[in-house]
């Protein structure tokens, strides 16, 4: 059984189905669920005018800040031990680089993270942040589909 568990949070429908699968594999006795935030590098366009990369910057920490409060509230509603930890993307440490080092600084024993998050057009250059964690993790990770929890197959 799994007693550290890091899931990755943005905010997007996908990572919160992420943090209800770790919010139930934490339910058991001695778990500890460690919800974790990454505030991106905003993109600098220095030749665009009026454009000022701390609103969006700015966005995402208050983001995170709301995305804090709620999560802790859902984990004591659950009886589920832990907090949210933010860390903040520069041109060193990228999002996945990030995410994995949080999971070793927790000790934690499971990833759970979303399979698409809020980056968008970006991912499909890039690669997700999800694939990455998955090809360099040395702890098992558990993804957790777009689709998960959508009851689209009901018939009447």
């Amino acid at each position: 059984m799994y007693t550290r568990i890091l899931v990755a949070v943005d905010g997007s429908p996908t990572s919160r189905r992420a943090f209800d699968a770790a919010l139930a594999l934490a339910s058991t006795p001695g778990a500890v669920l460690q919800p974790f935030y990454v505030i991106e590098n905003t993109p600098m366009y220095f030749e665009a005018p009026g454009y000022d990369p701390s609103i969006l910057h700015n966005q995402l920490i208050a983001q995170g800040k709301d995305l804090a409060a709620e999560l802790a509230q859902v984990m004591r509603e659950h009886g589920v031990a832990g907090e949210l930890v933010t860390a903040e993307a520069s041109s060193l440490d990228d999002v996945p680089t990030l995410v994995l080092k949080g999971a070793a600084a927790f000790h934690a024993d499971l990833l759970v993270i979303g399979t698409h998050g809020r980056r968008g057009f970006q991912r499909l250059i890039l690669g997700s942040v999800a694939e990455r964690c998955v090809r360099q993790a040395t702890l098992p990770v558990l993804l957790v589909p777009a689709a998960a929890g959508h009851d689209d197959d009901k018939t009447a």
